[in-house]
């Protein structure tokens, strides 16, 4: 390891495997991500420190702005794909190399005002995002009620209800009320133990234990937290030995009083591959939704979002513009909020109207007729006269494998999604199954013409 804390591969201190890794980690995000993803974002991290000592990675940007936004949008999938690669890794750091000014400490949730000596093993991994709090969370009649209830069980009070489970479409700030719960629970508790992680994540580290042959460690770690948040519960569908688990972990913390929040992109009852007693769980307590944001709402969240830049100027009618053309999800609008700010200030330029359309004329074009996941599974299961469920199902007759593949196809042809996550999307199934499905509808639209048929019918319902 050089003197400046980055790393040498020619170096033989037990950097060479960290070093190898790295190149793994973003062959896998490219392919995850896509190229022009990649390009735009990561291509110019570099790898920083490996911390033997806590286990951490350190990857540098070179601006603050491509730090903030890597870690809003991509922190969790890198700390993903180093856990896959390096499951001794426990933490990623991202930070920006810029004047010299403190460097960013990323990622999910810890105890706060607890003696490092009290923090049990394997908890440092947690931290929650310091800037998705309650201050900054802007609500309107779309996540109103999810808000307040987020707010009631932040403040630590009696409770009123158990679990809580919050759904609604991607990027409609599920994540955000996660964190902010996070944040003011532990600023009344401060003695609290609560952690924030993803479904998945949560998957992964029951598999690295078993693996490790260290379950109780994982068993332990999570059933004596006084508040669990788990993130995209959807993503355990199917997965039969992790919901066993999960069924132990939530009976364990209600039975002893402790709370538990869950969020998904559907509601229990439309949840597929789950086990029957785990949504028998969910749903006694209370179960509320996120709807999309309106228009008011993602011009309140835009002025929101200016309002913490002080040094860019934007002008309203330009706020305006992305307000309405930015419509999928608010995720995606702060995305082109971002992109803009981003091209002005590399290119010196004022952001105006002109400026705006040339710089988000892709994003402006998408959102003209925006096709999901969601809607091109009901249309294939609508077209094919089969339930919606049987999307995410793990039937293989004919009769509903075939439809499925169509539906792989056709997310695949109509809609920005990487492979990894249309397979999520379709019951947790791998990437290679998508790439499977795509491969044989190509075939079978050029040599049957009822196949060739189905699609074109589709095809037309879908673009409208």
């Amino acid at each position: 390891m050089r003197s400046d804390g980055n790393l040498d591969s020619d170096k033989t201190d037990g950097s060479g495997p960290v070093v190898a890794a790295w190149d793994r980690v973003r062959e896998g995000l490219r392919r995850d991500l896509g190229a022009r993803s990649y390009d735009n974002w990561l291509a110019r991290v570099r790898l920083g420190a490996y911390c033997p000592n806590d286990r951490s990675i350190t990857l540098v940007l070179p601006s603050a702005f491509m730090a903030n936004w890597v870690t809003s949008n991509l922190a969790d999938r890198i700390q993903l794909a180093w856990r896959a690669i390096m499951p001794d890794v426990l933490s990623v750091r991202i930070v920006a190399e810029w004047d010299d000014r403190s460097q960013m400490d990323l990622v999910v949730a810890e105890p706060v005002a607890s003696p490092p000596a009290a923090i049990p093993n394997g908890e440092r991994e947690f931290r929650f995002d310091s800037r998705m709090t309650f201050d900054n969370f802007v609500v309107g009649d779309a996540n109103r009620i999810a808000c307040n209830a987020g707010r009631a069980i932040a403040e630590g009070g009696p409770m009123r209800f158990n679990p809580l489970f919050v759904y609604g479409p991607t990027g409609q700030g599920k994540t955000h009320l996660l964190h902010a719960i996070g944040h003011g629970y532990q600023a009344r508790k401060p003695q609290a133990r609560a952690i924030a992680m993803s479904a998945e994540r949560f998957m992964v580290d029951f598999v690295n234990a078993m693996r490790n042959k260290d379950t109780m460690a994982f068993k332990e770690r999570l059933r004596s937290v006084d508040l669990l948040m788990i993130d995209d519960f959807q993503f355990i569908a199917g997965k039969v030995t992790t919901q066993e688990e999960f069924l132990y972990t939530i009976d364990e913390l209600m039975r002893g009083g402790r709370r538990l929040i869950i969020t998904s992109d559907r509601s229990p009852h439309e949840l597929d591959g789950i086990e029957g007693r785990i949504l028998s769980r969910l749903t006694q307590g209370l179960v509320v939704d996120i709807h999309p944001a309106d228009l008011t709402l993602r011009r309140a969240i835009l002025g929101a979002k200016v309002a913490s830049l002080p040094s860019v100027v934007i002008p309203p009618v330009v706020l305006d513009m992305l307000a309405s053309r930015i419509a999928s999800n608010v995720r995606e609008l702060e995305g082109g909020l971002n992109r803009l700010v981003a091209y002005a200030s590399l290119n010196g330029r004022d952001i105006d109207e002109a400026f705006a359309e040339d710089v988000l004329a892709d994003m402006f074009r998408a959102g003209r007729k925006r096709v999901t996941i969601d809607e091109i599974q009901r249309r294939v299961s609508d077209h094919f006269n089969i339930r919606a469920t049987e999307m995410v199902s793990a039937r293989r007759a004919r009769a509903v494998a075939r439809p499925r593949q169509i539906a792989m196809y056709l997310s695949k042809q109509l809609t920005p999604r990487s492979l990894p996550e249309i397979g999520r999307r379709f019951g947790g199934r791998d990437h290679t199954t998508v790439i499977h499905a795509v491969k044989q509808i190509e075939k079978l639209r050029a040599s049957d013409s009822e196949i060739d048929s189905d699609v074109r019918t589709l095809l037309r319902s879908l673009e409208g």
